[in-house]
């Protein structure tokens, strides 16, 4: 699998792994096979374990380095705030949270910014574990949903047992268990991954 920043893809025809890679080179790869989408090509991409479609438009997805090589232009000097990528959206809260977010240091934005940067220091493993289930669960139910096994394997994943897991899909074709395993690398707490004694 690849280790890189970019977006990644990895391309199933039936069970069999047949490109994984860069979504450009996974495309590069099903047209020297002659594969064009449709059938049993299923492509997966591997940072979300969700399906995607096949052929994809032109730069999709947009990735890091191809935005780092179009052209740009250099950017006059601006007075005020920096520019921080800010992006506004509705919030929802009660009163009593409006009262206690506008009594805090810099107002509720900042209190804000501050409580989420907080939680996700606080819960990045419980919420990496939460991300490996989904991913997985994602690219299991797309491929394997009529294995057997499924269900057990489901149970398994969500559960925390990393042993009834890797027994319930210890039949399914090599390259579905192989991909899968890769994708639930982070799924499991570690005394949950740790064999019992």
């Amino acid at each position: 699998m690849t280790t890189s920043t970019d977006p990644s893809c990895t391309a199933f025809l039936g069970a069999r792994r047949v490109a994984f890679g860069s979504y450009a080179a996974v495309a590069q790869a099903l047209s020297s096979l002659g594969l064009s989408g449709g059938g049993e090509l299923l492509v997966f991409d591997d940072a979300t374990g969700a399906q995607v479609d096949h052929p994809w438009p032109p730069g999709y997805p947009a990735t890091p380095s191809a935005a780092a090589a179009e052209p740009v232009a250099a950017a006059a000097p601006q007075v005020g705030r920096p520019r921080m990528g800010v992006v506004a959206r509705e919030v929802t809260l009660l009163p009593r949270h409006w009262e206690w977010l506008a009594q805090q240091p810099g107002g509720a934005s900042a209190a804000l910014r501050r409580l989420v940067e907080e939680a996700r220091r606080t819960h990045a493993e419980r919420d990496g574990w939460r991300q490996a289930k989904e991913r997985a669960y994602r690219f299991m139910s797309a491929i394997a949903g009529g294995f057997a096994g499924f269900e057990e394997a489901s149970r398994a994943l969500f559960g925390q047992d990393a042993e009834a897991f890797a027994r319930s899909i210890a039949d399914w074709p090599p390259d579905v268990q192989s991909h899968l395993a890769w994708l639930a690398r982070n799924a499991f707490a570690p005394e949950a991954a740790a064999p019992s004694a």
